[in-house]
């Protein structure tokens, strides 16, 4: 209902300022402070004082006395506070959020008919997932599950580094080296026992006998040539290779869980022409020069020029990038990326370009985001001395097995059996991996500290999923959950406030999928749990006179499914126990 009371207040406030011959370009909408009534605030008056010549306090007087609350439904009042003008909500915001609240669905906006594909993860294929990227796939499953969420209809693409140097290496040393020189694998899945050749590659590459090397180096470069070429043999040979190390990737991302609809190979857009085509394209442009050996683009506003064709005529990844971007532009509405920041120079050079190209670069949204860190230090698969993801959601599930069963000892066991345990350890384990991670905003760095993550009462994944399983203790004591509460029966202020949190859901969505921002999802779910414990130590459940009781019943089930969606959105198990 937040979403409808934000639409009739911007509506009264516009006609309120037409008809006092104001500007209605900036309505200043705003949520005001927890301590005021009002659901939403205007700060207008705060421009248009200097227009007026009345101070703020006046105008914000006259625009009050210009709107008729008694002609809005989910507005009760509208009243002034200093420069302010307050929304207050009326009954029926109330009842309406109760009675939307109780179903299932609760937070999921309709359709838009609008496509996007979310690219994410693409690491390249040369071993285990770890921890410094883990932040990639974690805040674009979140992002793509927002999206959804907010009625889009969403794709989830992992493009795959398939034909550069280091899949060119790796393919060269699996079929160069004996198992017998490599050493045990670190765990018994396809990528960890893939990406020993890698590192003995790069190791023979940087300290083996000259003239080997160049031998060597003469084998990478003819695998690069085969696959700029066409040579399906060599296609084969690589895809022996990435489809292998892909496998296992796949299983690690599962865990978190990560899952793709589809897997964009780069070597597709070399197999199909289009990068050639591109290229064609590229070289037409009036920007397009031929220097240092190598066809670039002298973008504007760039220091330093793209390169898209070498002088022996193979293109790069930017280059194939490009290709399948405009492949992206075809099959979709609107696209979005996600990116180290590392790649911020790649990504605005790529844009600049496919402008030149006459493409509708407004389709394209790109979200950078910095590194997790470990407090036990740095992380390199390429020598081996990372600390792998596997290594991470093991060491959280034994942790969280560890502090549910400190719990259990403190209460009876009830119906929980060891299988339970394991259920309820993975769901916490993992989903504080997760939750630590997405709820903050991307761009800032991260260092993973396990005290924080698996506190159960602090502002943690825990936290917040333990409200949820009280959610459901409450409901499945009580039995059947009525479907036309009586918002009557419920006028307690930790009732209301919990109503109020309630209503904003949807909006959270809607302003996290806008902004593709999922970290405002599991900050929501904070104020949701925090809500809720204070209204369940003030306000009996099961133990309220009957009619009381029904409409506290489904308050708390409509806590239920705005926590268990709210998580499910950023990709956090909601437990039904803990």
């Amino acid at each position: 209902m937040f979403r409808q009371l934000r639409s009739e207040a911007e509506d009264a406030l516009r006609s309120a300022l037409t008809a006092l011959d104001l500007p209605t370009e900036d309505l200043g909408i705003e949520e005001p402070p927890e301590d005021v009534e009002a659901v939403l605030a205007s700060s207008a008056a705060f421009r248009l004082a200097g227009e007026v010549g009345a101070p703020p306090p006046k105008v914000a007087a006259d625009i009050a006395d210009a709107i008729d609350a008694a002609d809005l439904e989910y507005v009760s009042d509208v009243t002034t506070q200093g420069p302010y003008v307050n929304f207050l909500p009326s009954d029926a915001y109330f009842a309406e959020t109760l009675g939307a609240a109780t179903d299932e669905s609760y937070g999921r906006l309709p359709d838009r008919d609008t496509s996007v594909v979310v690219e994410h993860t693409s690491a390249n294929p040369t071993g285990p997932v770890h921890v410094g990227r883990a932040r990639n796939p974690i805040i674009g499953d979140a992002i793509a599950r927002v999206l959804d969420y907010a009625g889009y209809d969403v794709d989830r693409h992992y493009y795959v580094n398939d034909a550069g140097r280091q899949i060119a290496v790796f393919t060269w040393a699996y079929e160069t080296f004996d198992e017998s020189d490599l050493p045990e694998p670190e765990r018994d899945s396809p990528e960890y026992e893939m990406v020993r050749y890698y590192r003995k590659g790069n190791s023979f590459l940087e300290d083996g006998e000259e003239s080997e090397v160049e031998a060597a180096e003469q084998e990478v470069q003819t695998i690069l040539q085969g696959l700029e070429d066409g040579d399906e043999a060599t296609y084969e040979r690589v895809a022996e290779v990435v489809d292998t190390v892909l496998g296992g990737m796949q299983d690690t991302l599962a865990r978190l869980p990560a899952e793709f609809d589809e897997f964009v190979k780069e070597t597709r857009f070399m197999r199909n022409g289009d990068t050639d085509a591109l290229v064609d394209r590229l070289q037409e442009l009036d920007c397009a020069v031929y220097d240092e050996d190598a066809w670039q683009l002298d973008l504007p506003d760039f220091e330093k020029n793209l390169v898209f064709l070498r002088s022996d005529g193979t293109s790069l990844y930017t280059t194939r990038d490009l290709a399948h971007h405009e492949w992206k532009f075809d099959n979709y509405d609107r696209a979005v990326t996600v990116l180290g920041e590392d790649h911020h120079l790649q990504a605005d050079q790529l844009a600049a370009a496919l402008d030149l190209l006459g493409n509708d670069t407004d389709r394209l949204q790109q979200v950078f985001y910095s590194w997790v860190n470990l407090p036990e230090g740095g992380m390199s698969t390429r020598e081996g001395t990372g600390i792998d993801l596997d290594d991470l959601l093991d060491e959280a599930i034994a942790r969280a097995r560890e502090e549910v069963e400190r719990r259990l000892d403190d209460r009876t066991r009830g119906d929980l059996d060891e299988s339970d345990i394991e259920r309820i350890a993975h769901q916490v384990g993992v989903g504080a991996v997760r939750y630590d991670i997405v709820s903050k905003q991307p761009t800032k760095g991260i260092t993973f500290e396990w005290e924080r993550a698996l506190d159960f009462e602090a502002q943690s994944a825990p936290y917040v999923q333990y409200v949820h399983a009280r959610c459901c203790g409450i409901t499945e004591d009580a039995g059947e959950i009525p479907d036309d509460p009586d918002f009557d029966q419920l006028g307690e202020p930790e009732e209301l406030d919990l109503l109020r949190v309630l209503a904003r859901f949807p909006a959270v969505v809607e302003e996290a999928a806008d902004d593709l921002q999922p970290h405002t999802v599991a900050t929501y779910t904070r104020t949701v749990a925090e809500t809720f414990n204070a209204f369940y130590r003030e306000c009996p459940v099961l133990d309220a006179d009957e009619q009381t009781r029904a409409a506290r019943l489904a308050l708390v089930a409509g806590t239920r499914h705005t926590v268990a969606n709210a998580l499910d959105a950023i990709g956090v198990d909601a437990p039904t126990s803990m």
